[in-house]
């Protein structure tokens, strides 16, 4: 069942928010060990500041997932 509280596996708003930070942290945590591996394996500067874009990019969608649960939040 849908309603305005659960999405369509039955998950609630507070566990869909649990799962996309879990996802966006797994990804960074990724992001920052390749790109220390590929540092310690000689990468160009290039491919590291792909790496280093990618981590910036998922850090600000972490920023947008908390600062949008405090807004929920706060009008709760």
């Amino acid at each position: 069942m849908t309603n305005a509280h659960t999405g369509k596996k039955g998950e609630s708003k507070v566990e869909r928010g649990f799962r996309e930070l879990d996802d966006l942290i797994l990804q960074l945590k990724g992001l920052v060990l390749v790109r220390r591996l590929r540092e310690r394996h000689g990468a160009d500067l290039g491919e590291l500041d792909m790496y280093a874009e990618a981590i910036d990019w998922v850090g600000e969608q972490l920023t947008d997932v908390v600062t949008s649960s405090r807004a929920h939040q706060a009008a709760a």
